[in-house]
């Protein structure tokens, strides 16, 4: 890569996040017009794309899997503290807010991201391959985390209704808390080669397909983390911002409301959804199942435990129990996750599956 090159594209990463920061700084709690709201759309944009390319800076600086670890924790960190701000501030109808975003969340991840990558890695490379150990310990996980606070609220019988009661909310965020932390030492410490793509032999030091000539020095990781931040903090808050675009957009189309929270979450899953693409594109799938999954625990762990303290200053309900169609569709994930993991590696029908189940959710949030 030619200086110049190096310089024009660092200068766009460097631009864009800090650009869409300020706008986020000068609109947020205002009602900008449309004209605005269009430019801050195209910020949006740029502020996922800088979002990318800092995340692999960093995970090409420390290694696999704690790039992509830090990615999904970064995205979701943000993403905890916009749940809470709109709770907030929302009253008593945003109760079902966080289990709709982490259901959401969930759907768009083990079935989005995981069947995008599986799609783009077989057809690149014939068949996508990865390690069965690390990635059915992950969905374990995922599915451990998906029962005890979303599925289980509908069927105790202590509080009315999708609700826990005190107690069992502190026991699910204990509990939640506990398996994230445990998975964490467990992918970057106690089996980390569990969770390193099979292509490496490894070692996870394959530096030569994952688009960078030469390791970044550390100066330049502690930058990109820090224009990593700065651009995540730009696209939920931007996303947050133009919700009431997509709110309109989606009342006039005469969808339901929970459709809202489906788009939401798409655009600030869009930095993962593209890093898991690029991965699987450099045969590297591991990479992109550890996102994919990795995001998913970290929105279940890390969302539950915080909104179960919030709750003490919350007014109203909190509901987190899904609904029998949801519930549904989430064991339906749980089968065919199962059956793709096990062999270790998929073909791309595998990929067309879960897109499928992901295409059933949206279809049926919409039409329910």
């Amino acid at each position: 890569m030619s200086g110049d090159a190096t310089r024009g594209r660092f200068a766009w990463t460097l631009v864009l996040p800090v650009a869409a920061l300020a706008a986020l700084v000068a609109t947020w709690g205002r009602k900008p017009p449309d004209a605005v709201l269009a430019v801050e759309a195209v910020l949006l944009i740029g502020a996922v794309m800088a979002a990318v390319h800092h995340a692999e800076v960093v995970a090409h600086k420390v290694g696999e899997p704690y790039g992509s670890l830090v990615l999904a924790v970064a995205v979701t960190v943000i993403e905890v503290a916009l749940i809470v701000t709109l709770m907030v501030s929302g009253g008593p109808e945003t109760a079902g807010l966080a289990r709709d975003t982490v259901f959401a969340a969930v759907m768009i991840t083990v079935n989005g991201i995981v069947g995008i990558s599986l799609v783009v890695g077989a057809l690149r490379h014939h068949l996508a391959e990865f390690n069965p150990e690390g990635t059915g310990s992950a969905l374990a996980t995922v599915v451990t985390l998906a029962t005890l606070t979303l599925v289980l609220p509908g069927f105790t019988t202590s509080a009315g209704g999708a609700e826990f009661t005190g107690g069992q909310l502190a026991f699910a965020a204990v509990a939640s808390l506990t398996l994230y932390l445990m998975f964490v030492f467990t992918q970057t410490v106690r089996h980390r080669d569990f969770f390193l793509p099979v292509e490496d032999g490894g070692t996870g030091r394959d530096e030569d397909q994952d688009g960078h000539a030469d390791p970044p020095t550390g100066r330049a990781a502690l930058v990109s983390l820090g224009l990593l931040s700065v651009s995540l903090v730009a696209v939920v808050g931007l996303a947050k911002i133009e919700s009431p675009v997509i709110e309109r957009a989606v009342a006039a189309a005469g969808f339901p409301h929970a459709v809202v929270g489906i788009v939401i979450a798409l655009l600030v899953l869009l930095p993962e959804s593209i890093a898991a693409v690029r991965a699987a594109m450099r045969r590297r799938t591991q990479i992109a199942l550890n996102l994919a999954y990795g995001s998913a625990m970290a929105s279940i762990g890390l969302t539950i435990p915080t909104i179960a303290v919030a709750s003490i200053w919350l007014d109203g309900p909190l509901e987190l129990g899904l609904g029998s169609t949801e519930i549904v569709l989430l064991v339906l994930s749980v089968i065919v996750g199962v059956l793709t993991v096990v062999p270790g590696r998929a073909k791309p029908l595998a990929g067309g599956i879960h897109l499928a189940i992901l295409a059933a959710f949206v279809f049926l949030t919409i039409s329910p």
